[in-house]
């Protein structure tokens, strides 16, 4: 894979639990800037921050989060603001749980950390419509992002909210707070020239900076993808994989990157995307030699979309990100140590790539060098962006070796002290252990989602002769809305059933019967649903169960967004051609299942379970199954695997892991069968690479924070099988690293660690240049290479000290030779 060397051998690491250290808080009081950088309490700052969105993880995760990535380098923490998840309903408002926001922002604090606001409302985000309230679309005249009067009233009134319970808590840097930045709209320049109206587009973004302005926080307001008509009186800013070309708008303003893609998110039909730590490095170095103030990682920490958050349509329930933290809080390593290196680098060299003069020299196509220079200091960088070729640069009579799409970073232009694309942290491998709660521990019973009243009860429902949208029908308030219609027919009679629907899935009935079920896939939510179906004599039912699997997160028009069976049309074909459209019968709609309405899978008193105990039904559609176990011991973190099952939903103790579909197999892609960090990084096209997980479950394993557990009880796992499936074979595993390797050139340091654990006994093998030597029993202070057959040989000596607390390292130094661990 790529140029980096392979991990020839592995080390499995006996491990022991230290204490993390603490910390205390920024105290900037004043916050300006200049075209170098942000002004903090009068000195011009390079910052590195890293995007951890509150509602993606739990409370009892936050403060570890932050800390490993304060550890990391990271001077800030960067999140969104969740509008649908504050305000679910009109003036109702929720800041509970995962929810508090403030909270969060005071761990940040004690920390000792920056904070960057980004309020939107509108977030993208992968996040269920973009975190905008589905109930903004029920407000007459509601035209989304536009110079409109209802829509700006509805974001004045939340952003309002937000800033005052942000200055309550005393959290904007003014006040003693973390926070530094804040941001309003998000990247409308993408879809400004989408809308049809640029005037009212033009009209809208001013009225955004205006209103943002207003608020009187403190601290300066930004706007990330907004080249074209930006405001005065906010910074532009640059999102994407590369930003070293980009520069803002006008001079006089920092160079701000807040959104440096350190992966891609994941949906159910595709692999797993991999951006490697060489070509985030690059991009970060390339994005600092090049004038870069402020660099935010999207993302640090992705986290979990818990319930029904996850957008697109169609995101996966995992929003891991191949982020430098993973989906569980755990180092992604080498990514998380390769990065912080290069933070300890730059942030060397702080003062005189904030104050220092600069030149640009070009050494022929695709290499230049960078010369900062500050009294009688200096520091450089020597950039290389050829994606097939290393390359020699002589610099101050010195030369420098630069492997193809790779950085040099010399603080004092004599001595490299980085270069991305040569990796000194380790690789982690991390695995999915059985721990205790194994498939056939798990005692099992079940009970029949109820339909009945769906199909043939009208309480609870409404009718309409035609067929509605799904999202304005149900509010989103459940994946499922029925549409159900019938019609009297003489005889019996054979025909088609047709169905054209804007997705996601759809369940069809006849008489209370399955008969055929379709989702869409590739991208298309048109599709169409078509099953022979039989009439009797007399009166016959027909249902519809429409499913969506997130709600759009990106684009323009979200007021006119479709999904669900709107306008059809639905039509019943006979044998000779002759249709029947039901498209403008009598339809009744109901929104939800029973299961919903009466709240089974919470875990508490009066919420009666009707369940069958013995054998446990498989493969049948609209089932919920139900079992007890005892949660794993130890602090790794926990996931269910489901895999035999379909599609549905998963709760433990009454809280929602997310959506479910194993199912789903990821596809064969291109990039499935190459990987090279060389070259700029796409996740979409025919370049993507470093793809994983092809021809596998998009998503098996299910995050089960250790807070939704309880340690001297028994916990409960209910699932809601949907499509129909097979629960036997559910267990519950603990995620840790199983084997780590690294390698480095002659007089490296390598460093070896379990996610901030430290390294206490160290057994396996080196690899050393011209011979494989081994190591035996636990590594002591000094240890000794020897040969892996025992025959004689000259011995190598490796070097092991324990690090200190930053960190938790075991370092090992190769005294002579390259070293491959």
């Amino acid at each position: 894979m790529g140029r980096r060397g392979s991990c020839w051998v592995a080390l499995a690491l006996l491990l022991a639990v230290v204490a993390a250290p603490g910390g205390g808080g920024p105290r900037g009081t004043s916050v300006s800037y200049d075209e170098r950088s942000l002004v903090i309490d009068g000195q011009r700052r390079i910052l590195i921050s890293g995007s951890i969105h509150y509602p993606r993880s739990t409370p009892d995760m936050w403060p570890d989060l932050i800390k490993k990535a304060k550890e990391g380098g990271l001077d800030a923490i960067e999140t969104y603001i969740f509008w649908n998840g504050h305000e679910p309903h009109r003036r109702q408002y929720n800041f509970e749980g995962n929810y508090d926001v403030i909270r969060f922002f005071k761990e940040i604090q004690n920390a000792g950390m920056y904070a960057i606001l980004r309020i939107g409302p509108y977030i993208c985000g992968e996040w269920n419509y973009g975190g905008l309230p589905v109930w903004l679309r029920d407000i007459p005249g509601m035209q989304f992002r536009l110079h409109n009067e209802p829509f700006e009233n509805e974001m004045e009134t939340f952003t309002t909210l937000i800033i005052n319970k942000m200055k309550d808590a005393k959290m904007f840097a003014g006040q003693g707070g973390p926070i530094i930045l804040a941001q309003i709209e998000n990247e409308y320049g993408n879809i400004m020239g989408k809308l049809n109206n640029n005037q009212s587009a033009s009209e809208y973004i001013h009225w955004c900076a205006d209103m943002a302005n207003k608020q009187n926080v403190g601290v300066p307001w930004i706007m990330c993808q907004q080249d074209d008509d930006v405001p005065h009186n906010v910074v532009n800013t640059c999102n994407g994989f590369y930003c070293h070309e980009w520069f803002p708008n006008r001079t006089g303003i920092p160079k701000i990157w807040t959104e440096n893609w350190t992966g891609w998110f994941k949906a159910w039909d595709k692999p797993d995307f991999h951006r490697s730590a060489e070509d985030i490095a690059f991009a970060v170095a390339m994005f600092f030699q090049k004038r870069g103030s402020l660099q935010n990682y999207y993302m640090y920490h992705g986290g979990t979309n818990f319930g029904r958050t996850s957008g697109g349509p169609y995101i996966t329930t995992s929003y891991d990100y191949d982020a430098p933290l993973d989906e569980y809080g755990n180092l992604r390593q080498p990514k998380y140590g390769h990065l912080k290196e290069l933070h300890s680098v730059l942030k060397s060299m702080e003062k005189i790539l904030v104050h220092g003069q600069y030149v640009d020299t070009n050494y022929g196509k695709n290499v230049t060098v960078t010369k900062y220079t500050l009294d009688k200091s200096s520091a450089c960088f020597i950039n290389n962006q050829f994606d097939d070729r290393d390359v020699n640069v002589t610099l101050d009579g010195s030369t420098h070796l630069l492997p193809a799409w790779s950085v040099s970073i010399l603080p004092d232009c004599k001595t490299v002290a980085f270069n991305s694309a040569k990796i000194k942290t380790q690789t982690s491998v991390m695995v999915k252990k059985p721990k205790s709660v194994k498939p056939e521990s798990l005692k099992w019973s079940w009970m029949p989602e109820n339909l009945r009243p769906f199909m043939t009860d009208e309480k609870g429902s409404f009718r309409k002769n035609e067929l509605l949208e799904q999202i304005t029908t149900s509010t989103d308030q459940s994946d499922y809305l029925w549409y159900r219609t019938s019609l009297n027919h003489k005889g019996d009679g054979s025909y088609t059933l047709y169905v054209n629907t804007t997705g996601h899935e759809l369940y069809a009935f006849v008489n209370g019967k399955l008969v055929a079920q379709n989702h869409s896939a590739n991208g298309d939510f048109v599709f169409q649903l078509k099953s022979p179906v039989k009439l009797h004599d007399g009166k016959n039912y027909i249902s519809l169960l429409s499913a969506t699997v997130g709600l759009k997160n990106y684009g323009p028009l979200f007021e006119k967004m479709p999904a669900g069976i709107v306008g059809g049309p639905v039509k019943l074909i006979d044998n000779n051609g002759t249709q029947i459209d039901l498209s403008n019968s009598s339809w009744s709609y109901k929104a939800g299942l029973a299961g919903e309405y009466r709240q089974i899978y919470l875990d508490k008193h009066g919420y009666k379970w009707d369940g069958h105990n013995g054998t446990i039904p498989i493969n049948r559609p609209f089932t919920w199954y139900k079992a007890t176990f005892e949660a794993p011991v130890g602090e790794d973190a926990v996931v269910v695997d489901l895999l035999g099952l379909n599609k549905g939903v998963a709760w433990v103790n009454g809280n929602n892991l997310g959506r479910y579909w194993p199912s789903y197999t990821a596809a064969d892609m291109p990039g499935c069968h190459r990987c090279d960090y060389r070259g700029a990084f796409q996740a979409e096209g025919d370049a993507t690479s470093c793809l994983t997980g092809c021809g596998e479950p998009s998503q098996r394993f299910y995050h089960v924070p250790r807070s939704f557990l309880r340690a001297a009880e028994p916990n409960t796992l209910v699932l809601f099988e949907e499509a129909g499936g097979d629960p036997s074979e559910v267990a519950l595993r603990t995620v840790a690293p199983g084997a780590v390797c690294a390698s480095g050139e002659a007089g490296d340091a390598l460093t070896l660690s379990r996610g901030a654990r430290p390294v206490r006994r160290l057994r396996g093998r080196l690899r050393v240049q011209g011979g494989v030597r081994g190591i035996r029993g636990g590594v002591r202070r000094q240890g000794v290479v020897h040969r892996a057959d025992h025959r004689p040989a000259r011995r190598r000596r490796v070097r092991v000290r324990r690090a200190h607390r930053a960190g938790h390292l075991l370092i090992i130094q190769s005294m002579r030779r390259s070293l491959v661990i």
